[in-house]
C-alpha cells in the first residue's frame, strides 16, 4: 500500500510540475510576443540614425553658412534676371515665351544666372556635407560606440547618404519655390504647367548632380582618416573638372584635329570624339541637361549637325517630353556616377575596421 501511495504522489507531482512549466513557458512566450510587438510599433533604427544625421547637419554652422550663401546668390541672380526682363520688354524682345524660365537662365552680365551658381556652388555643398561623414566619428570614437548597439552595420553608411540627400533636396526645392514665388510677385504672371514641370525637373537634376559630389566626398571620408585630407581631395577633383579638364580636352582636340579633311565623316568623327571626352565630366553633363530643360529652343546637343538633318525643320521649341528624351543620356550618366560612388563607399565601409585605436 505504501508503494502504491508513493507512486500516486510521484505522478501527481510530475503532472503539477509539467503544468507549471507549461504555464511559465506560455507566460514567457506571451511576454516575448508583446515586447516584439512593441518593438515593431516603434521607429526603425535606420530612420533614427537618419533623423540624427539630419539634425546634426541642419544645426551645424557649416549648413547655416551654406544656406546664407545660397540665399545671397539666389537673390542676386533673381534681381539681375528680373532687371533684364524689365529692360527687355520695352525693346520688343521675345520674352513672353517661357518667361518664368528666364528667371533661372537670364543675366545682365554683371552677376551670373541661377543655373551658373548651382553648377559652381552645388559641388561645394555636396563636399561640405560629406567630407567628414565617417572619419570624424571614427576619430571621436562615436562610431565604435554606435556600432556596439544592436544595429546593422550598413545602416550607418546608408543613413548618412539618405540624410545628406534629404537635406540637399529640401534646400534646393525651397530655393526653387522661393524663386517662383518672388518671380510671381514681381512679374505678376503665373507660370504655365509646362514651365512648372521644367523647373521641377531642373531641381531634381540639381539634386542628382550634387548627390554625386556628396557620395564622392563620403568615399574620401571612408578612405582617409583625417577630414582635412578628404576635403582637400574632393576640392582638388572639383577644381580639376571645373577648370583644368576643359583645357586638357582643348589641347587634345588640337592634337587630333584633321589637318585637311577630305570627307565629312572625318569631321563628324572628330566632333563626336571631342564631345565624348567632354561628357566624361559630370559638370558638362549637368550643363547640357539644364540648358536643354530650361531653354526649350535647344533642339540638339551635338556639336556638328549635318545640313540634311536641319532641312525642313521648323524653329519651334521642344515639348517637355522631347526635352527629357534629349537629356536622358546625361541624366542616366549622372545617376550611374552617383551609384558607382555610393557602391564604392559602401564596400569600403563594410570591409573597414571601425574600432577606435
Amino acid at each position: 500500500m505504501q508503494e502504491k501511495l508513493s507512486g500516486i504522489l510521484r505522478k501527481t507531482a510530475q503532472v503539477f510540475s509539467g503544468g507549471g512549466r507549461g504555464v511559465m513557458s506560455s507566460m514567457s512566450a506571451a511576454y516575448t510576443g508583446s515586447t516584439a510587438a512593441a518593438s515593431r510599433t516603434g521607429p526603425h533604427p535606420f530612420w533614427i540614425i537618419v533623423r540624427k544625421e539630419m539634425s546634426d547637419i541642419m544645426l551645424s554652422w557649416r549648413y547655416v553658412i551654406l544656406l546664407a550663401l545660397m540665399l545671397l546668390t539666389c537673390g542676386a541672380s533673381l534681381y539681375t534676371a528680373i532687371s533684364s526682363i524689365k529692360t527687355a520688354v520695352p525693346t520688343g524682345e521675345a520674352v513672353d515665351s517661357f518667361l518664368f524660365l528666364r528667371l533661372f537662365t537670364l543675366s545682365d552680365g554683371t552677376i551670373p544666372s541661377f543655373i551658373t551658381f548651382v553648377g559652381f556652388l552645388g559641388p561645394l555643398i555636396g563636399i561640405a556635407l560629406g567630407f567628414d561623414a565617417v572619419n570624424s566619428e571614427r576619430n571621436k570614437g562615436t562610431l565604435s560606440r554606435m556600432m556596439a548597439q544592436p544595429i546593422h552595420r550598413d545602416y550607418v553608411i546608408n543613413a548618412k547618404f539618405v540624410a545628406g540627400i534629404s537635406v540637399i533636396g529640401i534646400l534646393f526645392f525651397a530655393l526653387g519655390l522661393l524663386i517662383m514665388g518672388l518671380g510671381l510677385l514681381t512679374l505678376g504672371i503665373p507660370p504655365t504647367f509646362e514651365e512648372f514641370l521644367r523647373m521641377i525637373f531642373f531641381l531634381m537634376l540639381s539634386v542628382v548632380y550634387i548627390a554625386f559630389w556628396l557620395n564622392l566626398s563620403i568615399v574620401f571620408s571612408v578612405r582617409f582618416r583625417q577630414p582635412a585630407t578628404s576635403a582637400l581631395s574632393c576640392i582638388a577633383l572639383w577644381i580639376f573638372f571645373s577648370m583644368f579638364y576643359t583645357m586638357i580636352i582643348e589641347m587634345i582636340a588640337k592634337g587630333i584635329a584633321p589637318v585637311n579633311p577630305t570627307h565629312m565623316d572625318q569631321l563628324v568623327n572628330y566632333q563626336q570624339t571631342v564631345q565624348f571626352l567632354m561628357r566624361l565630366s559630370p559638370g558638362h553633363l549637368f550643363n547640357e541637361a539644364t540648358l536643354t530643360l530650361l531653354m526649350p529652343e535647344v533642339r540638339t546637343l551635338s556639336l556638328f549637325v549635318p545640313p540634311e538633318q536641319t532641312y525642313g525643320a521648323l524653329p519651334s521649341p521642344l515639348s517637355v517630353g522631347q526635352s527629357l528624351l534629349l537629356v536622358w543620356p546625361q541624366l542616366t550618366g549622372l545617376i550611374a556616377a552617383v551609384l558607382v560612388c555610393f557602391m564604392a563607399a559602401y564596400m569600403m565601409f563594410m570591409r573597414q575596421e571601425i574600432r577606435s585605436r
